[in-house]
C-alpha cells in the first residue's frame, strides 16, 4: 500500500531523465565536434574560440548578459502582446467581413516581406531611441503570423455548424465566442509560437539598430559592442543567452496556452 505513491512519482522522474538525457548527450556530442574542429583545422580563436573560452566570458560578462535578457527579452514579451491583441482584433475583421480581408490582406503581407532592417532606421526617425522603438520592430515582424493565424482559424469553422448556430439565431458575438474561437485555438497557437520567436528576433535586430539611447545594454547592443571590440567569445556567449531567452519565451507562451486551455475546458464542461 505504501509503495504505490512511489511509483507515479518514479515513472515522472524516469521520463523526465529520458526527455533530457538526449538533448544532454547531442550538446557534449556538438562541443566535442566543436573542439575537434578547432584542433584538427587549426582555428585561430578570433574566428572561434574554445567552448571553455565562451563559458568563462559568459561568466565573466554575466551581469551586462543577464541585464541584456532582461531587457530584451521585455520588449518581445511587450511586442508580443501587442501583436496578439492587434492581430487577434485584425484577424477577426478579416474572417467577418471579406471585402476587408480581400483589400487589406496584400498589405499585411507587404508588411512582412519589407526587411526589417530598413524600416528600423525610420523609426528610429519617427520615434527616437527609445524602448518603444524596439517595441514597434517587434510588432511590425511578429504581427502577421498571428493575423494570419487568427483569420485562418476562424474561416476554419465547418459550414453546418455555423449553419446550426444560424437557425438558434445565436448572435455573432456567441457564435465566435462558443464556435469560431475554440476551432481556431489550434491555429492560434501556431501562430503565437511562431510570433514569439519573431519577437526575440525582432527586439534583438531592433537593440541592435536602437538600442535605448546609452540609458542599458540589450543584448543586440552588447552584440554589436563585442563585434566592434573582436570579443568572439563573449559574442558568442550573448548569442546562446539570446537562444536562451527564446527558449523562455517558448516554454511561457506553452504553459500558457495549456493553463489557458484546461481553465477554458472546464469552464465548457461546467
Amino acid at each position: 500500500m505504501n509503495r504505490s505513491p512511489s511509483r507515479p512519482r518514479s515513472s515522472r522522474a524516469r521520463s523526465r531523465w529520458n526527455a533530457v538525457l538526449p538533448v544532454a548527450l547531442v550538446a557534449g556530442v556538438l562541443i566535442a565536434v566543436w573542439e575537434l574542429i578547432i584542433r584538427v583545422g587549426d582555428v585561430h580563436r578570433v574566428l572561434l574560440p574554445h567552448p571553455w573560452e565562451v563559458f568563462q566570458d559568459a561568466w565573466t560578462h554575466r551581469s551586462e548578459l543577464l541585464l541584456g535578457c532582461l531587457i530584451t527579452g521585455w520588449a518581445a514579451i511587450v511586442g508580443l502582446l501587442v501583436s496578439v491583441v492587434v492581430g487577434t482584433i485584425i484577424g477577426i475583421l478579416f474572417s467577418h467581413f471579406r471585402s476587408l480581408r480581400i483589400g487589406f490582406f496584400p498589405y499585411v503581407m507587404f508588411l512582412q516581406t519589407v526587411p526589417i532592417i530598413g524600416i528600423a532606421p525610420l523609426l528610429v526617425t519617427w520615434s527616437g531611441y527609445q524602448f518603444r522603438t524596439v517595441v514597434y520592430v517587434v510588432v511590425i515582424i511578429s504581427l502577421f503570423p498571428i493575423i494570419n493565424s487568427v483569420t485562418t482559424g476562424l474561416l476554419s469553422t465547418e459550414p453546418q455548424l455555423r449553419d446550426l448556430f444560424g437557425v438558434y439565431q445565436t448572435g455573432r458575438i456567441k457564435t465566435l465566442y462558443k464556435l469560431r474561437f475554440p476551432a481556431a485555438v489550434p491555429f492560434i497557437l501556431v501562430g503565437v509560437r511562431t510570433a514569439g520567436g519573431l519577437a526575440v528576433i525582432g527586439a534583438i535586430v531592433g537593440d541592435f539598430f536602437i538600442g535605448f539611447g546609452g540609458q542599458h545594454d540589450g543584448l543586440g547592443t552588447l552584440m554589436l559592442s563585442w563585434l566592434n571590440q573582436q570579443k568572439t567569445a563573449t559574442l558568442m556567449a550573448a548569442m546562446f543567452a539570446s537562444a536562451a531567452v527564446g527558449l523562455v519565451l517558448y516554454g511561457l507562451i506553452n504553459l500558457l496556452a495549456v493553463t489557458g486551455l484546461k481553465k477554458w475546458n472546464r469552464k465548457f464542461d461546467s
